[in-house]
């Protein structure tokens, strides 16, 4: 062998290492020549296999005339394909299988599993090929699926918490808030065409925008071979699709909106604020100091909570940060009591004012949040038939070093990482806040006289 050609292969064999993504352990990967990535995770513990397709789809994809679809679509992987034409022969499919199935949509990833007994492994693959690639859209499914879908929407708008998220979407994403709102517009979804769902298929469903993640009471190198056997053939689309229809990017908020919605159904009042927070694309290191930190917040021994909820001015006071490749979204969200509204609202301004106070949480409140959160993440793992999934977000949403590291990252943060976090995204910068209440408790609380940005 001559000293140019050892030169080559020395160069491919690196490149290829340095290809490999840090996972887990026992989590292997490979990925295949068109594009699709497999990820599979040995775990005996039961007698079982979890097969996941997650694509890189979901609100975050859609303008206003598809706003919905990607789930409308994810409804309708479950109907027919061209091995099984209609829905009756899917689920029989199922049923035979022993299948336990389901699908989700969300701002970033939809995805589609299925759990069933580990021999049943080859024949639950062909299954998922057959629906990921080949669906029918029959126009009468789509009449039977479009009223069950806009059903999610009209339960949701049945419940106040989801009426007042909605109405502080709308004003937190401005234009583009279909981008953050799954459930989609009455009107797209009731209108939807089996030639919008083959638009969607078009732009998104191909392997090199796809993960399948085979988990279980399985072996590595037989569950690779059964993937390239049966996926291999699935043709690359040609080109990224996040660069051929890239998604924009929100704009921040130029003011701080405040606003009160009355409903006949709010008979228990809700406050919601909302900041637009750190993306793993931008700021990684906030994502995970945000979690830390409302970690420390839910504390029974807070401030926070002592603050509002032991001293009776609300019954629930929660504060979240959704971890997204495109501004995740912060939340306060509180179920205030109706006869301490005012003073509820002024200590709420009074406490976040007060976060990034040296004094604000002990050193000890910051070591139990970030083992509260390890621990969390170890239950998590206790369960082989949701390992999938986990993944499968962070691969749309982050990376597999984000989600390898997280844990580890959390045992990291600092007071400073906390305190660049909320100077960066939360304190003095614009949000959101909106309650809803019924007319009757507005009136007496006097509500739209406080509930407006403090100085």
């Amino acid at each position: 062998m001559n000293k140019l050609t050892l030169a080559i292969m020395l160069l491919f064999t690196t490149a290829f290492a340095a290809a490999q993504p840090r996972l887990p352990e026992n989590y292997f990967w490979k990925k295949l020549s068109n594009g699709l990535e497999v990820v599979v995770i040995e775990n005996h513990k039961v007698p079982l296999a979890t097969i996941e397709i997650a694509v890189r789809n979901g609100a975050y994809t859609e303008g206003a005339e598809y706003s919905g679809l990607s789930h409308l679509f994810e409804h309708m992987f479950f109907k027919a394909n061209r091995d099984y034409p209609d829905q009756e022969k899917f689920l029989n499919r199922t049923q035979e299988l022993g299948a336990i199935w389901n699908g989700t949509t969300g701002d970033e990833r939809v995805n589609y599993f299925f759990t069933f007994d580990k021999d049943s492994l080859s024949a639950g693959l062909h299954f998922m090929n057959s629906a990921i690639r080949f669906p029918i859209y029959r126009t009468e499914d789509m009449q039977k699926e479009r009223p069950v879908v806009d059903g999610e929407f009209q339960r949701g708008e049945s419940d106040p918490g989801f009426q007042i998220w909605y109405e502080c979407q709308k004003k937190l994403w401005g234009d583009l808030v279909t981008r953050k709102n799954p459930i989609g517009d009455h009107n797209v979804i009731n209108t939807a065409t089996p030639e919008k769902m083959m638009v969607i298929k078009g732009k998104y469903y191909h392997p090199n925008n796809s993960i399948l993640v085979i988990c279980g009471d399985v072996k590595p190198d037989e569950a690779f071979a059964k993937a390239e056997s049966i996926f291999g053939s699935w043709e690359h689309s040609g080109f990224d699709p996040h660069q051929k229809y890239p998604i924009p990017e929100f704009a921040p908020l130029t003011s701080t909106q405040y606003f009160v919605k009355e409903s006949s159904i709010a008979n228990t009042p809700y406050m919601l604020f909302f900041w637009q927070g750190p993306d793993t694309r931008h700021d990684s290191a906030s994502t995970i100091a945000a979690d830390v930190f409302n970690t420390i917040l839910g504390l029974n021994s807070s401030k926070w909570q002592q603050a509002l909820v032991d001293k009776g001015l609300a019954t629930y006071a929660g504060v979240s940060y959704q971890t997204e490749k495109y501004v995740g979204p912060v939340n306060i969200y509180l179920l205030p009591n109706p006869l301490k509204m005012k003073e509820c609202y002024e200590e709420v301004m009074k406490q976040i004012k007060m976060w990034t106070d040296n004094d604000y949480y002990t050193d000890d409140q910051l070591n139990t949040a970030k083992l509260n959160l390890q621990r969390s993440f170890i239950r998590q793992t206790e369960k082989p038939s949701s390992l999938a999934s986990q993944l499968t977000y962070y691969w749309c949403s982050a990376s597999y070093e984000y989600f390898t590291d997280y844990i580890t990252a959390y045992g990291k943060v600092t007071r400073a990482d906390i305190k660049k976090y909320l100077d960066k995204y939360i304190v003095n910068k614009n949000y959101v806040a909106g309650t809803i209440i019924n007319a009757e408790m507005s009136k007496s609380t006097g509500i739209a006289a406080f509930f407006k940005p403090t100085n």
